[in-house]
């Protein structure tokens, strides 16, 4: 796989197992860019190994006053530098490209598993993890799989300079052979401490960004309640304890890159001073002690892989995990798309509390508790909260067994707080559509015209058209009212064959309600429509209102007839006490009490 040719077709069913599991899935997934790598990686180093042998046939060259052999060790010389440039080049675009692509395939499962699950997954995972695993840790991840082939290579570079020399020189060969193995399995030892200070660290960041996350999600509310200090404290803290936790871990690897740095220093004077007495001896020559020492300097660039990829699998392994956390989530029931491969159409019924929406028509749904609200809403998407449970109906066809494209496509559900995404308008109203209704017309019934004059003075040019300008981050330059009718103009472009509304009109003035429930019921003429609200101006539109006491259908009827028959949908909708209900006349007002004679 080329960065070129991303994104990835299928990116495959990972193994989520355990992190190591799911960094080895990873691997072998691109085997032929790891191999790529691998023999990259071993041009460059044994092209690096085998400069001091020219150096030191050039050494003796001129301590014997050769011009001939000194001549044939500068070609050497410079034929390596050519590997080694090439070698070094290649490996570098390789292990990139290892680095993206295996960044990219994370992405790609992450995105999928969020568009599987939606609002589901932040129930099941916070969101400061979330992000995390979708910035820092694929980050990481990528880091490990492109230093792996980098590792093999170094390896293998240092096993042939120990062969190599004890071959050409065995006195010194056999120090340096017995020297570079210790030097490498020394910090050994050191590496669970560093791992577990690091899984800490990560800990420490995590919870760090998810309070800084729910702080700037949430500022608007702390500043009208004047707790924006104490968050700002709690995050303060939080980040300190990060800090602390950084420190901590990061000493231990300065332990361990301290031991890379004195242990190859070490064998280095060894060599030189126990070198120096066999020349003196006459045992080696000025060249080959040259080449020995040259060898062991040389041997230091590819030891230093071995604290790299230490480094690089203990920052990995926990962001490995979380990113396996989060793969391992699934739909409580994955439709294989055998029996289903086009969205159905008929009545929307939910088996368990017994709500039944016709088709092609507006149901109003009552419910007294706001969270019980949100959580019908999502099980009529096809998102139940609990599994175990029976799947809501379409068409007789469950949604849980639909591909998830058919289910989508069947029954869109627009949340309580929809979020805006940045970019213009008409970006935001460019979505996978019907195409039978216009944006112009969705903004029309979702009575957008003010928002449209707010986007047109918010834009550097006066004549600028405002589907043009651009909309900020989640909206945040609009009111709660305009976000809430933009959401509203999106859904309703989307023109799905089930509408499922949350609260659509809660931000927003009674007589803005008023014209919107117009709009909406008029667009939606002949279309399954499903609205969760409390608004008197929408149940008096809706063509079937059903009254939920908790997860059961306590009544059904019209929003006159459940006026005047039942006391609970009084209690919901108009707010009354208990010693206000009355009898209601035949428009749903109380009846005047009759005086006796």
């Amino acid at each position: 796989m080329q960065i070129r040719d991303l994104p990835y077709t299928d990116p495959g069913d990972p193994d989520v197992r355990s992190g190591p599991r799911f960094l080895l899935w990873l691997g072998r997934n691109q085997l032929s860019g790891q191999f790529n790598s691998l023999l990259w990686g071993l041009i460059g180093q044994l092209g690096v190994a085998a400069l001091p042998l020219g150096v030191g046939m050039a050494v003796q060259a001129t301590v014997d006053g050769s011009g001939t052999r000194l001549m044939y060790a500068a070609g050497l010389l410079m034929l390596l530098g050519a590997v080694i440039a090439l070698g070094e080049t290649m490996l570098h675009r390789s292990t990139i490209t290892n680095w993206i692509t295996a960044a990219a395939r994370v992405h790609q499962l992450l995105a999928r598993r969020t568009v599987e699950l939606g609002s589901l997954l932040t129930r099941r995972v916070a969101a400061g993890e979330v992000v995390a695993v979708s910035t820092g840790d694929v980050e990481k991840i990528g880091w490990f799989v492109e230093a792996v082939s980098r590792f093999l290579a170094a390896a293998v570079a240092l096993i042939a300079v120990c062969v190599g020399l004890v071959i050409y020189e065995p006195t010194l060969g056999s120090v340096v052979a017995i020297g570079i193995p210790l030097i490498a399995l020394a910090v050994l030892p050191l590496l669970p401490v560093a791992t577990r200070r690091a899984d800490i660290q990560r800990d420490k960041a995590g919870i760090a960004t998810e309070l800084a996350s729910d702080t700037v999600a949430g500022l608007r509310v702390l500043r009208g309640i004047g707790g924006e200090e104490l968050f700002l404290d709690r995050y303060r803290r939080a980040s300190q304890e990060m800090r602390r936790a950084s420190v901590h871990s990061a000493s231990m690897w300065s332990l361990i890159s301290a031991i890379q740095v004195l242990l190859p220093g070490a064998l280095m004077l060894t060599v030189v001073v126990y070198g120096a007495h066999l020349a003196l001896d006459g045992r080696v020559t000025v060249g080959e002690l040259v080449t020995v020492y040259s060898a062991v300097l040389l041997a230091a660039h590819p030891m230093r892989t071995f604290e790299e990829i230490a480094m690089a699998y203990s920052y990995s392994k926990p962001s490995a995990k979380r990113a396996a956390r989060v793969l391992a989530l699934r739909r409580d029931t994955a439709g294989s798309g055998a029996a289903h491969t086009a969205a159905p159409t008929g009545d929307l019924y939910d088996p368990v509390t017994g709500m039944l929406a016709p088709a092609g028509r507006l149901t109003a749904v009552v419910c007294g508790d706001p969270d019980a609200a949100g959580l019908l809403a999502e099980r009529l998407g096809g998102h139940p909260a609990d599994s175990g449970r029976p799947s809501v109906l379409l068409g007789g066809a469950p949604l849980d067994e639909l591909p998830l494209t058919a289910a989508r496509t069947a029954v869109l559900v627009q949340d309580k707080e929809p979020v805006l995404l940045s970019g213009t308008l008409r970006e935001l109203l460019d979505v996978p559509a019907s195409g039978e209704v216009s944006a112009s017309d969705a903004l029309e019934a979702a009575q957008c015209g003010d928002v449209l004059q707010a986007l047109a003075r918010a834009s550097a040019d006066q004549d600028a058209d405002p589907m043009e300008t651009r909309i900020t981050e989640r909206g945040r330059s609009l009111s709660g009212g305009q976000r809430q009718r933009l959401a509203l103009a999106r859904s309703l472009v989307t023109d799905p064959g089930v509408l499922v509304l949350d609260e659509p009109t809660s931000a927003v003035d009674s007589h803005t309600e008023s014209r919107i429930a117009a709009g909406v019921k008029r667009l939606r003429e002949g279309r399954t429509t499903v609205v969760l609200s409390s608004s008197p101006l929408l149940l008096e539109l809706a063509d079937r209102v059903v009254l939920m006491d908790g997860e059961t259908v306590a009544a059904v009827g019209t929003h006159r007839e459940l006026l005047r028959s039942e006391g609970r949908y009084r209690a919901v909708v108009t707010r009354e006490s208990g010693d206000e209900r009355g009898p209601r006349t035949a428009d749903g007002g109380l009846a005047k009490p009759v005086e006796s004679a």
